[in-house]
């Protein structure tokens, strides 16, 4: 055994071994203590549903008949073969006139041993591959044993693990490849060495199948035994767990990987930032794209195109051109694909006239023009800033163009006029689509459903729901999580909980957007046990949180007090490549208000500012308030003066007016004074309210003292 130091050398933690556990037993159900070439074919034939009840074993005597039959298909393949020498394909194509049916699994496996012995390796495999082409042979185990024992035994070891590497192929069809796989292990006790490759085949055959634990069980295995895992293995993890979307694991495999200094391929390449992107993890994904090509890897245009795409997709449009910019100082022409996620990237920021300057530039283009994906694009920025009749007219051009909307350029203008509240024109398109041919789907549906919901019109939308069920529809993790999410509005968590379970039963595995719904109504209802719990299934089930998930949890953990708590979740964003937005620093900041802890709270605050992010005039309003509260009035001063001027002015305002009703007429002509320094002409609702609660309070002095700035200021 490989000592325990060297297998954490490789990063790893041998997960299933113990002080008293062999190797082996990671692999292999209990095998026969004869590690022979007759204890492996009886193992085989005893635990193979192909063997027939009795019969001869590999090296027992067969009758003449059955001997003759062995002779002739030996020379029947020898002649085949020869005939085929001249062709360059690794396994010539046997053309045997033979029934596979005549013959038996044992008269089979005598063929494969006396061809290897008398007529050479190739000779055999070729009748090996003729073999298995047959459903009878297929799964015959003990017949991919002799093959590979008598490869072994002419000292032809690579095409011995070719025949290993078929088993675990095949056995894998039937549901059997942990059998395949113990079976490779046992097979060094007939001088079989254990090779990466093999190993590789069984890793990525399990990845195929979505056991991805359980090839991780091989690597560990791999280099438990004493082979180094190569570049192929580490991809094959890396993009398991990609297949799987367990992006954190990835990203841990991926760190290991390129710390032993393998460089990925361009198609992993662009596997690992679509997926980081898609998973919101797009800062991880820059830093991949950058460590990736300084390690000597030459980016590609569909590379770059993916990156672009991400950080459109995050809205890092600035970041998004700046990489379009790199991509053409090395020699990359974007086409349309690149200029449409761009175009689709400055629509989602809100930016549709410069997406619409980037569109004509590709309609005005000699080689790149706009396909559907460019047009849905746009039609989807305009129908976000409600600009309906200009989606509509793009519509049309579209289809000038001689080009085909899809369902999702339907869809999209169906959304836009469900968000509208013109469900008449959205239920016209949707006929629409069924006339020119285009059935709606579900994703049709779930956007009438959603803007159906968002109206209140609940019942509408199960009628809706309904239909699409007659129309043969089913509904999807999307339409989950819009009733979910209805639900949790209406503070109806036991249905939606029905919906989740109701979800999970179906198959359909719910989304971080499913979970957040009902983290934030629980925690809106201040049942922190049950948010806690829905938050860790989220992370265990490899599902990344998003700023909105904490954000909730911070805002729960407030309302309820626990500001430890708050604050650790609040740490605990970065773990998830999660940035906290002018929301979540609120919600942090409110919770610290209300539990006295103001100079956290106006550290947070500062953080806040420092990172260019803008405090609703709640936060700012309730940090300057709190202290004004405890007469620390300059430092409530202080607090907002970092304010521009016209936040600073609508702020002060709405404090003086609080102050006022508080009776805190001192602090409240302080700012007053301070408000006249910045803008003469005061608010007269603010000045209405400071006048009264300097009568209510006697304070007429300081009448006096405003009323001559005052009066010049309205004036």
């Amino acid at each position: 055994m490989v000592p325990l130091q060297s297998l954490k050398s490789h990063g790893l933690q041998p997960k299933l071994l113990s002080a008293t556990t062999s190797p082996v037993s990671l692999f292999c159900s209990p095998l026969h203590s004869v590690f022979t070439l007759r204890g492996l074919c009886s193992y085989a034939h005893d635990h193979d549903p192909c063997s027939a009840p009795t019969g001869p074993t590999a090296s027992s005597p067969l009758p003449s008949q059955s001997h003759s039959l062995v002779r002739k298909v030996c020379s029947l393949v020898s002649e085949s073969f020869y005939r085929q020498a001249h062709s360059r394909i690794s396994h010539p194509k046997l053309n045997l006139q033979l029934d596979a049916d005549s013959l038996t699994h044992e008269q089979a496996i005598t063929v494969v041993a006396s061809l290897a012995s008398e007529a050479g390796s190739m000779v055999a495999l070729s009748f090996f591959h003729w073999a298995i082409d047959f459903a009878k042979f297929r799964h015959f185990m003990r017949l991919y044993i002799v093959c590979a024992a008598s490869l072994i035994a002419n000292g032809n070891m690579e095409r011995a693990h070719e025949v290993m590497q078929c088993m675990v192929r095949r056995f894998a069809e039937i549901g059997r490849l942990r059998e395949a796989a113990d079976m490779v292990i046992e097979m060094r006790n007939q001088g079989l060495v254990l090779s990466a490759g093999t190993l590789n085949c069984v890793i990525a055959v399990g990845c195929e199948m979505g056991l991805v634990e359980y090839a991780e069980d091989v690597f560990v295995e791999m280099c438990v035994r004493g082979v180094s895992p190569d570049y192929f293995s580490y991809k094959l993890m890396v993009v398991g767990y990609c297949g799987i979307g367990r992006i954190l694991e990835a990203d841990r495999w991926l760190s290991e990987m390129l710390g032993r200094g393998f460089l990925v391929d361009n198609a992993t390449f662009t596997l690992i930032i679509s997926m980081f992107c898609e998973k919101g993890l797009t800062n991880r994904a820059s830093w991949y794209f950058d460590k990736i090509t300084q390690m000597g890897l030459t980016p590609n245009l569909i590379n770059f195109t993916s990156l672009i795409h991400g950080l459109c997709k995050r809205g890092s449009i600035k970041q998004a051109f700046e990489m379009l910019e790199e991509m053409v100082r090395r020699g990359w022409k974007p086409n349309v694909y690149t200029h449409t996620t761009l175009i689709d990237g400055l629509c989602k920021k809100g930016w549709t006239e410069k997406a619409f300057r980037l569109f004509l530039k590709l309609v005005r283009s000699s080689n790149y023009k706009p396909n559907v994906h460019t047009y849905t694009a746009m039609i989807s920025g305009y129908c976000k800033e409600d600009k309906l009749n200009r989606a509509e007219m793009l519509l049309s051009r579209m289809k000038e163009q001689g080009l085909v909307p899809n369902t999702n350029t339907y869809t999209t203008l169906i959304d836009g006029h469900c968000k509208a509240g013109d469900f008449r024109r959205a239920y016209e398109l949707m006929n629409l689509m069924d006339n020119e041919g285009f059935t709606p789907n579900i994703y049709t549906y779930n956007t009438i459903i959603d803007g159906l919901c968002k109206k209140g019109m609940v019942h509408e939308a199960y009628k809706l729901l309904k239909n699409g069920y007659q129309r043969g529809l089913r509904a999807d993790k999307v339409t989950y999580t819009i009733l979910i999410s209805e639900h949790c509005k209406r503070a109806d968590t036991q249905q939606a909980l029905l919906f989740f379970n109701k979800m999970v039963k179906v198959g359909l595995q719910p989304d971080i957007h499913t979970y957040t719904s009902l983290i934030a109504a629980f925690c809106r209802q201040k049942r922190l046990r049950e948010s806690e719990k829905f938050f860790e299934d989220a992370v265990l089930v490899g599902l990344v949180p998003t700023k909105e998930t904490y954000t909730s949890m911070i805002g729960g953990y407030c309302r309820d007090g626990n500001l430890n708590l708050a604050v650790k979740y609040f740490h605990r964003m970065k773990d998830h490549g999660c940035t906290p937005d002018s929301i979540t620093y609120g919600a942090l900041i409110s919770g610290l208000c209300k539990g006295f802890k103001l100079d956290e709270a106006r550290q947070v605050y500062d953080t806040m500012i420092d990172k260019g992010l803008f405090p609703c005039e709640v936060t700012r309003l309730t940090l300057a308030y709190e202290y004004c509260k405890i007469d620390d009035s300059a430092t409530a001063m202080i607090i907002l003066e970092r304010l521009e001027k016209k936040l600073w002015i609508r702020t002060v305002n709405t404090l003086v007016r609080k102050l006022c009703s508080e009776k805190k007429v001192g602090a409240a002509a302080l700012f007053f004074h301070r408000l006249l320094d910045k803008d003469r002409n005061a608010d007269r609702v603010t000045l209405a309210a400071f006048m009264t609660a300097c009568y209510e309070s006697n304070n007429y002095a300081l009448v006096s003292s405003l009323s001559e700035r005052i009066s010049k200021g309205i004036g």
